[in-house]
């Protein structure tokens, strides 16, 4: 964005969200990175009053639907691509995102999908408006292969070599397994939100078990040799058994995205994987598909990162989900969208508040409503010391 950049700064009278603790405190800002962490009002300083707000580092989302909602917003209604990209990282941003990576999915045999398209455009657009400093957020590529659909590598082409690319998942939607083990959820899923009619939904289900017999097998060793060959982090996707984690592992994949039973959470832990659930889950307190409940994982010990799946403010939401519940401390609920995810994508310069890293940071304030419960509010965003929100 072309608001100022700020050369210094001095962000005082803040609750800092350090990586064990929160302090009063205040930061100091120079060249876009974090010079000192210093403890104490610092009340006399000039500098941006935070009013006693909290200053947590700026999330970072690994895995978003959010800006494919927005390329087709209705069934069949496709957007067009600037306005679309504009609309979701204004969103993002909102919430309190500074790095996002775009989820976007490649494959699909129903020729009205948005990811049975080809993907060209998009990349563009982004591309674009990053030369042209038009963007809030971070913008990194996430590439969603779906393994049964049979032009999964076809339109996987546009994304080869491309800088931004630096996450590949490996999904199997095929109903009546992984996410989709009960039908009837899946029945509901693609009729409401595809718009498919049962008749529709019966066709693809007897098709998908045949495609996904001749693809999906193939198409999984195309996309593991790909990342280990380009050096990209691999997530497998709805694990569901240990046997699923034990292929994953095998393959090199660091994430289980959201895995859909506590045994297969725990077997990606014993395996060194990172789990990945989604912060509506935690908001609502379960899995709309009727899997495992990403704060039953967090009571294990088993949840890693949080991503806003299809909503963005979910995030920020579920961080204080975590915590009113008592199952995580602030830093401890924070880490799951700030260090953890960026660390599991290589991104070792951003993700907490301490000296040497981008000044990535949100202003949060935290408001009591009725009920005795209380809700969190992003009043500010700053990358890399500019403002942006």
């Amino acid at each position: 964005m072309n608001a100022a950049v700020l050369t210094t700064a001095i962000f005082k009278n803040s609750r800092l969200v350090l990586p064990t603790e929160v302090v009063q405190g205040s930061v100091h800002v120079k060249d876009g990175r974090i010079h000192s962490v210093d403890q104490g009002s610092a009340s006399g300083a000039e500098g941006l009053d935070m009013e006693g707000d909290y200053l947590m580092p700026g999330f970072v989302e690994m895995h978003t639907d959010n800006f494919e909602r927005h390329l087709m917003p209705r069934p069949k209604v496709q957007w067009a691509e600037m306005p679309a990209l504009l609309a979701h990282d204004a969103e993002v941003a909102a919430a309190g995102i500074t790095t996002v990576f775009d989820a976007l999915g490649v494959g699909d045999a129903d020729p009205d999908s948005l990811r049975g398209s080809t993907w060209d455009p998009v990349i563009e657009t982004i591309d674009l408006c990053t030369r042209q400093n038009l963007l809030r957020a971070d913008h990194h590529l996430h590439v969603r292969c779906e393994l049964p659909a049979p032009n999964t590598i076809d339109l996987f082409k546009p994304f080869h070599d491309h800088p931004r690319l630096s996450l590949i998942s490996l999904m199997d939607h095929t109903p009546g397994q992984r996410q989709w083990e009960n039908i009837d959820v899946a029945r509901v899923y693609y009729t409401g939100k595809k718009g498919w009619s049962n008749e529709k939904f019966e066709r693809q289900v007897a098709l998908s078990a045949e495609l996904q017999d001749r693809y999906a097998q193939p198409h999984r060793a195309y996309f593991v040799d790909y990342c280990r060959s380009h050096g990209i982090a691999l997530a497998s996707h709805d694990d569901t058994t240990a046997a699923h984690v034990a292929q994953a592992h095998a393959e090199g994949a660091s994430m289980s995205e959201f895995p859909t039973t506590v045994l297969a959470a725990r077997t990606a832990h014993a395996h060194g994987l990172l789990n990945v659930m989604g912060g509506p889950n935690v908001v609502r307190g379960g899995s709309h598909s009727g899997n495992v409940s990403a704060g039953e994982l967090a009571r294990h010990g088993l949840l890693d990162i949080l991503s806003s799946d299809y909503v963005p403010g979910s995030m920020l939401s579920a961080v204080v989900r975590l915590v009113d519940d008592g199952i995580l401390s602030l830093p401890q609920a924070v880490a799951t969208v700030t260090h953890n995810p960026a660390q599991a994508t290589g991104l070792k310069d951003r993700g907490q508040i301490a000296p040497g890293l981008r000044a990535d940071l949100i202003q949060v304030r935290f408001v009591d409503m009725p009920q005795g419960q209380r809700h969190a509010v992003v009043r500010a965003v700053w990358r890399e010391g500019q403002r942006v929100l």
